[in-house]
């Protein structure tokens, strides 16, 4: 296999709605690459880079899938990228490596939720984008109305390069503003005939292309210069325009056609080779240090591992772009994150499930590597000599989803948690940990249909039962005025006993409190709790009743309640505690005594201090086409939100409000439904605050049916 050099090689990643064509674009693109020799197509579950299973099973690309073509002598990466929002992580990934996005428009439907996600994508990225038009091959494709909602939704730069000569059945010809020529397909692919715009098109194709003129000489000034003088740009003046307009996201090309048929799929390839730029020509990765490496082969060694993927027959694999210098087997580099060293044994080029070994791979290109020691996606791998900082790593999005797991069996408690971790490690936005408080393995991901993914995966490959359900809400527990109770532990069973006698105080806790004046604090401890709030602990005992060495016990008793809170077991935090009297037996008094006794004096004291249960509230902004907001606004006023205000965003609106946690279980899903997938949150813990009086009733009756049933 040739060796390509860095200006031998564009990277591409077709995104895009589900549904909207990319695996059949990029199957197109390898078969006019003559990388295959019979197109697969979706509904035939053969092509080259839906393979896995899932994929198959449910005719959707689940993960993204790294291609390569070949077209005019330069090698064309294809990363061929989910369309649905909840593989965002995959979306993010594919983009944040490539040079330019190719995003797919469904000439059906226009701009759909999953357009807009994956525009999101790339403009968090500030890479390049091209539009392709696809299915105008379609009785219902309408190309002028997707543009305007392309203009609609992303603006003015949206720039169209093609258009169709008509569209539905019989599509097949395509006027080109660039060469100014009528460009028509056979169906089933291969180089267009080339031939003169017809009359009636032509005042329409003038108009276009000097829109598309201006558009591109406004990316460069010397460009510009010839533009006035000369009324119009060459061919290779619009080109270079055009690639610098991307470069700097002041222009975004239309293409269109129909990949199904490979209509207009040769000259989206001709625009990838001849416009589009080359992994050079972009803007630098940076480390976490700053510095900046240019896919230049005079530069130190250094790839980014964009992704991890379980093929069959080998196992884990590691997808790579390489950003400095070669990556050759045998070589030996540093990962930064862990300063141990990491050799490339094996270099592998793919098409999807197929490969091909490789010796070499150049800055630019990218690859497959196996056997990696200790690597997970978002690593580098770096030249010994520039090891001391990574590549910037991609800003994963925040999960959406958040749900409680557990294996149907308790035998397999342990597997589930090492599975889930193995999941995270190939899809950094699943995310499972053990909860302390909660006594729940909690797992977070992109959204109810990422979560149904990660159970396919755990049902069918590692073959475990498992059960998902509603987490618990991390509530707090806490007193609002004070209260006295004392409580004697006395055990008399043969031998010594136990004996231990507490009197004891609580009051709330806040910034400015006053002890109490009928009893001397001798003694003060504060302990910032790690659940947030502190306890106060006093020992006021005057007169020995109670010897000092049992105070820790009475603390440990004191604690234990505040882990597990007399209301609902919830944490209690914020409290002030005064230990002010007791008894003690000369022979049976021990610490079990006095921790029991202090346990339950607490507990008692706490009951009658007006106890309160404090709930999570969380900043909350949600984002919604302005013609949703009176449905939004009335399901959260239903989830006890308070409107902290609102701001507009293009054709969005976003409200901003503060909302309990407990009633934002399967948020996104609902969102999704109200807003037909369109609008987006985002939540952050602000504070605790007090449940309202009928949610509490309902939560302590809930605790003592538990407690119940656990007897």
């Amino acid at each position: 296999m040739k060796v390509f050099q860095t200006d031998e090689i564009r990277n591409i990643a077709l995104i895009g709605a589900a549904k909207s064509g990319k695996t059949t674009l990029a199957e197109n693109m390898l078969f006019e690459g003559k990388m295959i020799n019979r197109k697969g197509t979706v509904d035939d579950k053969n092509t080259l880079s839906d393979y896995r299973p899932i994929e198959l099973e449910r005719q959707i690309s689940v993960n993204s899938s790294l291609l390569y073509t070949l077209h005019n002598d330069i090698k064309i990466n294809i990363l061929d990228a989910p369309g649905f929002s909840d593989y965002t992580g995959d979306i993010l990934s594919s983009v944040s490596v490539a040079d330019t996005a190719i995003l797919l428009v469904n000439g059906q439907s226009g701009v759909e939720a999953t357009t807009e996600n994956a525009w999101r994508q790339a403009d968090k990225t500030e890479k390049p984008v091209v539009f392709f038009i696809n299915q105008l091959d379609h009785h219902n494709a309408n190309f002028d109305e997707a543009v305007r909602q392309l203009k609609d939704y992303f603006g003015d730069k949206v720039t169209i390069a093609q258009y169709p000569v008509k569209t539905g059945e019989g599509f097949d010809s395509i006027i080109d503003l660039m060469f100014m020529k009528m460009l028509k397909f056979k169906q089933g692919g291969g180089a267009p005939e080339v031939l003169d715009i017809p009359d009636d098109e032509l005042e329409k194709a003038e108009e276009l292309r000097r829109k598309l003129i201006e558009n591109a000489a406004e990316g460069d000034e010397a460009l510009m210069e010839k533009y006035f003088e000369n009324d119009t740009l060459s061919l290779d003046d619009t080109r270079l325009g055009i690639k610098l307009g991307m470069i700097t996201r002041g222009i975004f090309p239309v293409f269109c056609g129909a990949s199904k048929h490979g209509i207009g799929v040769y000259r989206l390839m001709d625009f990838v080779v001849y416009t589009c730029p080359s992994p050079d020509q972009v803007a630098p990765r940076k480390t976490t240090a700053g510095k900046e490496f240019h896919c230049k082969k005079a530069e130190p060694s250094a790839l980014f591992i964009f992704k991890l993927s379980n093929e069959q027959h080998l196992g884990e694999v590691s997808l790579i772009k390489v950003y400095g210098g070669e990556i050759y087997e045998g070589q030996d580099l540093i990962n930064p994150r862990t300063g141990n060293k990491e050799r490339v044994s094996q270099l592998f080029i793919v098409n999807g499930k197929n490969r091909e070994k490789v010796e070499r791979v150049i800055a630019g290109d990218m690859a497959v590597t196996i056997k990696l020691k200790d690597a997970r996606s978002n690593d580098s791998l770096m030249d010994p000599k520039a090891a001391d900082a990574a590549l910037e790593p991609i800003a994963y999005p925040e999960p959406v989803f958040v749900t409680a797991v557990k294996a149907a069996s308790s035998t397999d408690d342990e597997k589930l948690g090492s599975v889930l971790q193995d999941m995270h490690r190939i899809d950094p936005t699943i995310i499972a940990a053990l909860s302390r408080e909660q006594r729940q393995l909690i797992l977070q991901c992109q959204g109810e249909y990422h979560m149904n993914t990660v159970k396919w995966y755990l049902d069918n490959v590692h073959k475990l039962e498992t059960i998902f359900y509603s987490p618990k809400i991390p509530y707090r527990e806490t007193i609002t005025k004070a209260a006295r109770a004392d409580y004697r532990h006395k055990k008399q069973s043969g031998g010594s006993g136990q004996f231990g006698e507490v009197h004891l105080m609580v009051q709330p806790y806040f910034e400015g409190y006053k002890d109490p004046t009928d009893f001397p604090v001798r003694g003060k401890e504060e302990h910032k709790l790690t659940w947030g709030g502190k306890l106060i602990f006093n020992n006021c005992i005057v007169g020995g009743s109670i010897d000092a060495r049992f105070m820790p016990a009475i603390l440990k008793g004191v604690m234990e309640n505040l882990e597990e809170g007399p209301l609902t077991g919830s944490y209690a935090r914020d409290i002030v505690v005064y230990v002010y009297d007791g008894k003690m037996h000369p022979v049976d008094s021990n610490e079990i005594s006095f921790k029991l006794a202090g346990r339950h004096a607490f507990s008692d004291a706490f009951k009658n201090a007006g106890p309160k249960i404090m709930e999570p509230i969380h900043d909350f902004a949600v984002r919604m086409p302005e013609d949703m907001m009176g449905a939004v606004m009335t399901d959260l006023q239903g989830r006890r939100a308070i409107i902290m205000g609102m701001d507009s965003d293009g054709k969005y609106q976003i409200i901003k409000a503060k909302v309990p946690l407990a009633e934002m279980d399967r948020y996104s899903t609902s969102l999704s439904a109200i807003t037909s997938g369109r609008g987006t949150f985002a939540m952050k813990f602000a504070e605790y605050a007090q449940v309202p009086g009928d949610v509490q009733s309902k939560l302590l009756k809930a605790y003592e049916e538990k407690l119940k049933e656990e007897d």
